[in-house]
C-alpha cells in the first residue's frame, strides 16, 4: 500500500463520521476507554450500543482483510511489554479522564480546553517514548 496518506486520510474521515453519528443521534462522546469500562464494570443494564461499537472494533480486522487490506505482524512483540504497556495507558485514561478517542477527536473537535491540553499530553509523551524506545 504506497498511498498510505490516502489510507491514513480515509481512516481519519471514518473515525471522525463514527464520533459525529454517536454524537448526533445519542448524544455520546466515542470514548472508548469510557465504553469499555462501562461493559468490564458488569453494570446491570449495558446500552446495546456500546457492545455493538465494541463488537464492531473486534470484528473490524475480518471484514477488511478480503479487501486487500491487513494488520501489521505484532507477534515479535514481547507479551509482557505489551502487558505492561497497556496496563500504563489504562492508568493514563484514568489519570486524564479519558483517552485518545474520547479526547482527541470528540474533545478537541468541541473545542475543550481540558481535551485540547490532554490531547497535547498525550501526543508529546507518545512522541518522547517512541524517541526513547527507537
Amino acid at each position: 500500500m504506497e498511498q498510505s496518506w490516502i489510507l491514513a486520510l480515509i481512516g481519519g474521515a471514518l473515525i471522525g463520521a463514527a464520533a459525529f453519528i454517536l454524537m448526533f443521534f445519542n448524544g455520546k462522546i466515542a470514548g472508548i476507554s469510557g465504553i469499555t469500562s462501562a461493559l468490564l464494570v458488569r453494570s446491570p443494564k449495558i446500552p446495546l450500543w456500546q457492545c455493538a461499537f465494541i463488537a464492531g472494533l473486534i470484528m473490524a480486522p475480518w471484514f477488511i482483510k478480503p479487501l486487500g487490506f491487513y494488520l501489521p505482524d505484532f507477534h515479535q512483540i514481547n507479551p509482557w511489554v505489551a502487558v505492561i504497556g497497556g496496563f500504563l495507558v489504562g492508568i493514563g485514561t484514568r489519570l486524564g479522564n479519558g483517552c485518545t478517542s474520547g479526547h482527541g477527536v470528540c474533545g478537541v473537535a468541541r473545542l475543550s480546553p481540558r481535551s485540547i491540553v490532554a490531547t497535547c499530553v498525550f501526543v508529546a509523551f507518545g512522541m518522547l517514548t517512541a524517541s526513547l524506545v527507537h
